[in-house]
């Protein structure tokens, strides 16, 4: 079994979807199973596939299906892919609207390749990758859009101290190995600790769970751990 990360591609662009292609197949971590000239051609691929990718790096701006469509679709078809969304327009409200519906990861279109190759890495192996701009963008858009006054309260008292504190590492996007180091627990438990903050919390995935925090004020990343 392959213990490369496998990959798909969208972005109607074919010279830089095919130097993406060309520069993420260079690296021995990576598989890039397909790539796709839209979003309805992602879907169809994904739809057809005997392997599905373990992520996607999807476009959101394209002609038939944009990203924004296609993220719903994935998420709502292929939960288990992780969806990175790649864009000309690094803005506050594009940033929201794809956390909101699933993108675990947010990327400019003219990042370098090293970042494009650290997200992947960091996506793959903790779920999610939010940079310290993503954060502060996340905790504004909550106070701008009044969220956290339609939003039911959270009894905390659910939640015990080491879950808390798995929380709070997860939030500063330590690995499970990490997690189990500082905690001085077995990497197993982190894991059980993590599916019952899923459960807990009702997030679908952790970056879910991340931002479910965040808007809750569950733990302070100003702070130092």
């Amino acid at each position: 079994m392959s213990s490369k990360i496998t990959l798909a591609l969208a972005d109607d662009e074919l010279l830089f979807r095919q130097g993406l292609r060309a520069i993420l197949s260079k690296n021995e971590n990576f598989e890039v199973l397909f790539d796709a000239a839209d979003g309805l051609d992602l879907v169809t691929q994904l739809r057809e596939t005997c392997t599905l990718p373990e992520i996607v790096i999807t476009l959101l701006k394209m002609p038939e299906l944009n990203g924004v469509e296609v993220t719903k679709i994935i998420r709502e078809e292929f939960p288990e892919i992780r969806i990175i969304a790649l864009t000309s327009y690094f803005s506050k409200p594009f940033i929201l609207n794809m956390i909101s519906i699933g993108a675990v990861a947010y990327l400019a279109k003219n990042s370098t390749p090293k970042l494009m190759i650290k997200t992947i890495k960091e996506v793959a192996s903790k779920g999610f990758y939010y940079d310290d701009t993503v954060f502060k963008y996340i905790q504004e858009g909550l106070l701008s859009t009044g969220e956290r006054k339609v939003k039911s309260p959270f009894d905390t008292s659910f939640i015990s101290k080491r879950e808390m504190e798995v929380l709070e590492l997860i939030c500063r996007q330590h690995t499970t190995p990490e997690i189990a180091e500082k905690l001085f627990i077995s990497p197993r438990t982190v894991e059980g600790h993590r599916t019952n903050l899923l459960l807990k919390t009702e997030s679908k995935n952790i970056a879910g769970l991340v931002v479910f925090a965040l808007q809750r004020e569950l733990v302070k990343l100003d702070s130092p751990y």
